[in-house]
């Protein structure tokens, strides 16, 4: 039987990079770091949810051969991969807070369907959506 979800993966570009944006400008933390070989698994965790770790992975070997890992990086620099979302308390806060950070908002927030969204990229082109539901 299933137990839940422990880990999402999403793809970067360059995992130092991606590390010090989630830890450094979003506020995540590190949960894990290690490596075996030229391969690293790292993860990162939102401080008010410790039971999911965002992976952090280059594609490559061994999870991908090199003409996939080449095409998934394509992709992910388009934005073509699916969005993720966060959602946050105040919308308006958080974007002024990840625009100070350094954080590059593609959306401001706009007000629909009962809900508040934004948007925003990390360094590798990795779309996000700032969710804040209205009471």
């Amino acid at each position: 039987m299933n137990a839940g979800i422990d880990v999402m993966g999403l793809y970067v570009h360059d995992q130092d990079e991606a590390l010090a944006f989630y830890v450094e400008r979003l506020g995540f933390q590190v949960s894990t770091d290690v490596r075996n070989g030229s391969f690293r698994w790292l993860t990162v965790q939102h401080p008010e949810q410790p039971d999911v770790q965002l992976g952090l992975f280059k594609p490559g070997p061994p999870m991908q051969d090199a003409a996939t890992a080449e095409a998934l990086q394509a992709l992910v620099a388009k934005g073509a991969m699916p969005p993720l979302v966060m959602r946050v308390k105040d919308c308006h806060a958080s974007c002024a807070a990840f625009r100070a950070a350094g954080v590059e908002i593609t959306q401001d927030p706009v007000e629909r369907f009962g809900s508040v969204d934004a948007g925003f990229r990390d360094p590798s082109g990795n779309g996000w959506k700032l969710i804040q539901i209205r009471a």
